[in-house]
Formats: C-alpha cells, structure tokens, sequence
C-alpha cells in the first residue's frame, strides 16, 4: 500500500525540486516528491521530439551548476556526464565578418578578436572583464546564502573598490556600462545582454548580465553540455535522490496545497487523493504556488498584492529542428573551419537590434528583430541524431506571454519561418538542411512546464526581483516553502536554490523538534 505520510513532499521534479530532495534526504527525512509530467526534469529534460533526435526542450546548456551541488549528491556517481565545450561562441555579422570569444580562458586570442572590429576595444576589453568579474563576484558572493537585501550588500561592499561597482550595477544599464568600454558597434552587439532583465537600457540591467557571468566561478570540468543533453542531469538527480529513500511520483497533479490554522498539512492531488506532510515544497513559479496552489483566504492582501506584481515579462520562442546536414557557415569562417566552431553561435547584429526586440515584445509584438542563442550539441554528442545528422537548440529573445493582435497559436509558424529566413541569411544551406523543426511559445512552455507566462526564470531578475527582492524559501503559511526559480539566487540550472531551500527546511525543523524537546 502506498505511503500517506511524509516529512516533507515536494510538488515538481524539476531540477531545484530534486535537488531539495536529496539533501532532505541525506538528513533521514522521507521525502515524497510529485510530478504532473510523466518525467521527471521539468525545464531540464531531454526529449526525442523527433524520431532518432533528442533535443533539449528548454535548458540547452551546463554552465551554472553549482559544484557542491554536483558532489553532494554525488551526480556523477549517478550517471552525469559534462562534455568539455572549448570552442567559444560564434557571433556572424551581416557584413561577413564575425567574432569567436571564448568564455573561459583564452584572453589574449579574445584579444586579437575584437582588435579585427576596434584596436580601442581590444585595449579596454581586459577592463571591461575586470569590471565584470567584480560585478559577477559580488552575486555570486551570496548564492549558496540566505537572500541579503540591497542595503545588506551596500554595507558589505562599503569601502571597498567594489562599492563603486555595485552602485553603477544599480544605477546604470549594461548600454551605459558597455558605452563606457567599446566603440565598436559589433564589439558591443556581442556583450549586450539584458537576459532575464528584459530591458537593456533599464537602469539595473547589469545585473542580469552579472548574473549570466558567474560562469566564470564554476570549474571547467562542470561546465560543458551534458552527455545525452539536458536530461541527464535531472535524471541522474532523481537516481541520487531515490538512492537514499526519496520517492517519486510522475502523472502526480497537485491541485491544493492542504492548509490548516495556518500550517500547511499536506497536498491534495487532482485524483483526488490526499497526502499528508510535516512540511510541504513548492517547487512552482511563485504565481503559480500562491495564486492557484493556496487558497487565497490562506494569505493577507498584501502578500497577494505583492505576488500579483512579480514581473514575468523576459520571454522568450524556443525553436528546435532536425538537421541532415551543418548549416554553413563558410562565407563567414572560409571553408577549413572545425565543425564545432559553430556548437555555439549568437545572431544579434547590434545593441539596437537587441532594444528592438524588448520594445517589440513590452507592446506584445512580435519582433522583427529577434536575438538567438544558438546550439547544436551534436557536434559534441553525435549520439543525440542519427550518424551524420544533428540537432539544434535556439533561444530566441524577445516575445511577449500575450499578444496584443492575433493568438500565439497562428503566430508560431510564422515566427519558425522567420527565425529560418534570418539564419539563412548567415547559413545559405540552413532551410534545406530542415528535416523537422517546431517553435515552443511562451503560451506552450506556459502550458508544458507550469510556468507563468512561460517565463523559464520564474521571475523576471531585475533590481526589483534580485537577492531579497525575489520570493522567500519560506512562506507565510507556516510550513510551506518556496525552492524554485523565484527563490534568491535566480534561475538557470543551478541547484542553488534547491540547496539553499532545503537547509532553511532543515533549520526550521531542528528548531521545532529543539522546542518540543
């Protein structure tokens, strides 16, 4: 007969939900944890969208997997497995000239890069990743660490070189900031990055890209794309957690969080059934936890007032496709380049290019100038497609949750057929090297994953929502919890806030049982 009683359920199987599984575990709780889907992963999972081709349906890359994540619950024992991708980002411009910088080390050669676009640049390029890294250390100081307010990380950082640099973090946006160090066009088309902000000319836009930037603060061999793509990592989370006692449901819909005199007791399913818990873990979107898990009678005006005004506005298309053969980039690179030269590539042909896509979007538009995050990790993982063939991942920025004229329903073909006349344009052979592709809009990740407006960071990271402006781990319902997204540090595949989730769970409890002792 199945179990009824548990110390902690967890609702979602994504990856921060495993994660707080499997340190609640390791402390001797019994952990339940459910999943709408049929698979566990949620955002992280590898799906065989096509028959032979396994793409990664959102998250595409391992770059902000913390460390101690990984050795904690001992991932790799578990079946992860990161390929070491060492060839950089391409970065086409419509001119026929192109950018190759690599993220991890290899300055000198970033170096001779930017000196083809701006001798200038290059020279002020090393104080441009000064600043960044300071910037970058500064969050990330704080990811494995209860959420500090604004005020918390004026005081640390007072007196020191650093305060200047939070400050400008705050007050400027990364076009200001990037003004500051580069002339060329080009060379600023390739470092503006608003992400998760929206809007790169917004005042604290810098954070985001902060936020990004802590890549540079994970170990090479954790950086890289998973063997068997995204999913490997959840999987090999959910095998770990399972190792030490957690159970897993998939096809679980929670429809209510079961809450009584303020405690939250258990969850109730949409079956029907009911599952009792001494503590319960959304690993939902904030809206989606407080708006439709809780009764709102469960919650003061206020906080609801507050959870009504998270902005869900940096959103994104992801368009996936099938290859019978490399798009071609020769007209850019010559006719000898490696092959994995373009496992990574960004299309943004400049910073108004990239404003013009977050206008675009904030009017619910769809731009004409979209900004892509390409991959293709087949070049890395030839198991992913059938021999001699490949896979592509690409995000694409801006796009509104709602249009404003017409239905996300007509529009994603539309979208598909542009996105593929643009990389065309680089790639002469990419329409022709189509055996199948697909558009996910923010209404169907909304839809797949749970996520409010298909916002794959939960919410928006702007000054408003960083550090202690994002949801807390804990609730005001009294053993109820936040480890998702939402939650300090952000999104990303991460693990940081599961982590940090499970440990504020476990604090709360030992002080519980130190009481009734």
């Amino acid at each position: 007969m199945a179990q009824s009683q548990y110390d902690a359920t967890i609702i979602g199987a994504g990856h921060n939900g495993l994660v707080a599984a499997g340190y609640l575990a390791r402390q001797g709780l019994s952990v339940l944890v459910l999943e709408r889907q049929d698979v566990v992963g949620g955002a992280c999972v590898s799906e065989e969208l096509y028959p032979g081709f396994t793409v990664p349906y959102c998250a595409y890359n391992c770059y902000l997997l913390q460390g101690k994540v990984i050795d904690d619950l001992e991932l790799r024992e578990f079946g992860l497995e990161i390929i070491p991708a060492l060839f950089g980002s391409l970065h086409p411009y419509p001119d026929g000239r192109y950018l190759n910088l690599k993220e991890q080390g290899g300055q000198e050669a970033n170096i001779r890069e930017i000196a083809k676009f701006s001798e200038h640049d290059a020279k002020t390029y090393p104080e441009w990743t000064a600043f960044l890294y300071r910037a970058s250390k500064i969050l990330y100081t704080y990811w494995l660490k209860e959420p500090p307010t604004l005020a918390q990380v004026f005081d640390d950082v007072r007196g020191t070189s650093d305060e200047e640099v939070w400050e400008a973090m705050l007050t400027l946006s990364v076009r200001d900031i990037l003004d500051r160090y580069f002339e060329s066009s080009q060379v600023q088309a390739h470092f503006i990055e608003a992400m998760d902000a929206g809007d790169p000319s917004a005042p604290g836009s810098m954070i985001s890209t902060a936020y990004y930037a802590c890549t540079r603060f994970s170990k090479p061999e954790n950086v890289g794309i998973p063997r068997g793509s995204m999913g490997s990592i959840t999987q090999a989370m959910a095998r770990s957690a399972e190792a030490r006692g957690v159970e897993i449901r998939t096809g679980a819909d929670v429809e209510k969080v079961l809450v009584a005199e303020g405690i939250a007791r258990g969850v109730r399913l949409v079956s029907g059934e009911e599952i009792t818990s001494s503590v319960v873990v959304s690993n939902a979107d904030p809206k989606r936890t407080y708006l439709s898990l809780v009764s709102p009678d469960d919650l003061d005006q206020r906080f609801l007032t507050r959870v009504k005004n998270l902005t869900t506005r940096a959103n994104c298309v992801k368009f996936l496709a099938a290859l019978k053969e490399l798009p071609d980039f020769s007209g850019h690179l010559g006719n000898d380049y490696d092959p994995r030269t373009i496992a990574a590539i960004r299309i943004c042909p400049s910073v108004e290019d990239y404003q013009r896509s977050w206008d675009d979007a904030k009017k619910g538009q769809l731009t004409g100038s979209p900004i892509m995050g390409i991959q293709i990790p087949s070049l890395y993982d030839p198991a992913l497609a059938p021999g001699g063939y490949h896979v592509l991942s690409n995000w694409v920025l801006y796009y509104p949750a709602d249009l404003a004229e017409g239905s996300w329903e007509n529009a994603a073909k539309q979208v598909g057929e542009q996105i593929i006349d643009i990389l065309s344009e680089y790639a002469p052979n990419f329409r022709r090297s189509l055996i199948d592709w697909t558009v996910q809009t923010p209404k169907d990740i909304e839809t797949r994953e749970g996520m409010t407006d298909g916002n794959i960071g939960h919410i928006d990271l702007t000054s408003k929502q960083i550090f202690a402006g994002r949801m807390p781990y804990r609730s005001p319902i009294k053993r109820l919890y936040l480890c998702g997204a939402g939650t300090h540090p952000g999104g990303e595949v991460t693990g940081a806030p599961g982590h940090n989730a499970s440990r504020a769970i476990l604090t709360d409890l030992k002080r519980i049982k130190a009481r009734r002792d």
